[in-house]
């Protein structure tokens, strides 16, 4: 009589708590994979929000998990896919902050001159900008080549991480090539408003004024600007302080 009365007082707790984890709000508990809840609804809301795309249905599964360990990541974080309640802030935080006067889609963009292969910096863009896209385009025609730009800053080839060092180096922003891993703790965490480096340890790439050069993409392979957008959701984002 007593176990019966046990279990029926422990089903009973059990289904308080979950109705309490249903109305939680965001914050109030760390989040982890496996978890449901309003507030893992409000969190993959905001995760949109942040350039994060992720469903919203307040079950805390595998793509929100990838979606937080990708901010975690662009933000410099530890990654270990939860959200503390400390990282709640933090996110709230971000969301409630006020738009600036002006964002970075509204700044001059660097365009493409009629050759395809080399770009040209926007009117007033910083000088470390103009030096970067100058460096850029002087190993556009140069192919791919696993480990190029490392050895030797001048090179006859150049793999992903070398060509965004050469651009970096070629600014002043940088002293010495680094490969992708190492780019990841480059400068200050998050996007620039000039200049943003996307790195993990397989790929690097890095864009300039708003057009991305990267050794990948369609076309031919090795550093080339390339017109299309590229998906910066599993890269660790940085930027050189003040641009």
């Amino acid at each position: 009589m007593k176990r019966r009365g046990l279990l029926c007082a422990l089903a009973a707790a059990s289904a308080l708590g979950t109705a309490t984890d249903a109305r939680a709000a965001f914050g109030d508990r760390t989040l982890r994979r496996g978890m449901h809840g309003h507030d893992v609804r409000v969190l993959q809301g905001w995760l949109t929000r942040l350039g994060l795309v992720t469903d919203v249905d307040g079950h805390f599964g595998r793509a929100t998990s990838r979606n937080v360990r990708a901010y975690e990541r662009r933000e410099g974080q530890r990654v270990d896919g939860r959200v503390s309640r400390l990282q709640a802030r933090g996110i709230r935080t971000r969301i409630e902050r006020p738009a600036p006067a002006a964002t970075f889609a509204e700044r001059p963009a660097a365009t493409l001159a009629p050759d395809g292969r080399t770009a040209i910096a926007p009117a007033g863009a910083p000088p470390a900008v103009v030096a970067a896209i100058a460096a850029a385009n002087r190993i556009t025609d140069r192919p791919y080549r696993y480990g190029g730009g490392h050895r030797s800053v001048e090179d006859s080839g150049y793999d992903c991480s070398g060509a965004v060092s050469y651009a970096l180096i070629g600014a002043g922003l940088l002293s010495a090539p680094l490969p992708s891993g190492p780019l990841t703790r480059f400068g200050d965490p998050g996007p620039g408003e000039w200049i943003t480096v996307y790195a993990h340890g397989g790929h690097a790439y890095v864009v300039i004024a708003g057009l991305r050069f990267d050794t990948s993409g369609s076309g031919e392979k090795g550093p080339r600007w390339r017109r299309e957008p590229r998906r910066g959701d599993e890269y660790t984002v940085r930027h050189p302080p003040g641009l």
